[in-house]
């Protein structure tokens, strides 16, 4: 069973980001086969610590941009980010595969990100530059209407919906979820999350009309 200690799920996390920036350094070099999130959480689970690294490589953006979107403040997505990973580490031998491992981490750190928006109060404004473009290989109207060559306008317009719509489009938009896992991410059921979704596509699109 893997070592659940906190010190121990903060050292992998660590080695995970040097590891990003490792690959980011020598990125010249010939990539190898990526095991799949099911083979590397088995290997995590029975000790492999290795395998930890690699996860935090694969999802630590996702992670960190999760967090951003609901903070709005770098410097605490990075802590937040963090503490997910610390926190899923430490659960990952109660990990029953229900949901994939990047909903389930992607989860952790919305989770992680509300309750610092609980202690500390309302969420700073998103800066443009942090969150970087928006993008979408979703083919409908509206989302053609808002996210193709006003992307930062969108950005800051985004800012003005309600919690729910915002954090939809961007976890549709720039995390590729599915409306089950938008669903899951903002407490909501995926008929609700697509609700909020295309409420927050027109909402978005009157306020860049």
């Amino acid at each position: 069973m893997v070592r659940s200690s906190e010190g121990t799920a903060r050292v992998s996390y660590f080695h995970g980001i040097q590891r990003l920036r490792e690959v980011s350094v020598n990125d010249h070099e010939p990539s190898l086969a990526v095991p799949a999130d099911e083979e590397l959480v088995e290997r995590a689970r029975a000790g492999d610590d290795s395998a930890l690294d690699i996860l935090v490589k694969h999802h630590h953006a996702a992670v960190y941009r999760v967090a951003l979107s609901i903070l709005g403040d770098e410097g605490s997505a990075q802590d937040v980010a963090q503490d997910a990973f610390i926190k899923g580490f430490r659960a990952i031998a109660g990990f029953r595969g229900e949901a994939s491992f990047r909903t389930w981490i992607l989860t952790i750190a919305a989770n992680e990100a509300r309750g610092v928006i609980r202690r500390i109060g309302r969420r700073k404004e998103t800066s443009i530059d942090m969150v970087g473009p928006m993008h979408s290989e979703a083919k409908g109207p509206d989302e053609r209407a808002v996210i193709a060559s006003e992307a930062s306008r969108a950005r800051m317009m985004m800012e003005r919906l309600p919690e729910k719509q915002r954090l939809a489009i961007a976890f549709r938009v720039d995390e590729g979820m599915s409306f089950r896992e938008v669903g899951e991410m903002i407490g909501s059921s995926e008929s609700a999350a697509r609700v909020n979704y295309f409420h927050g596509i027109r909402r978005l699109r009157d306020l860049m009309e």
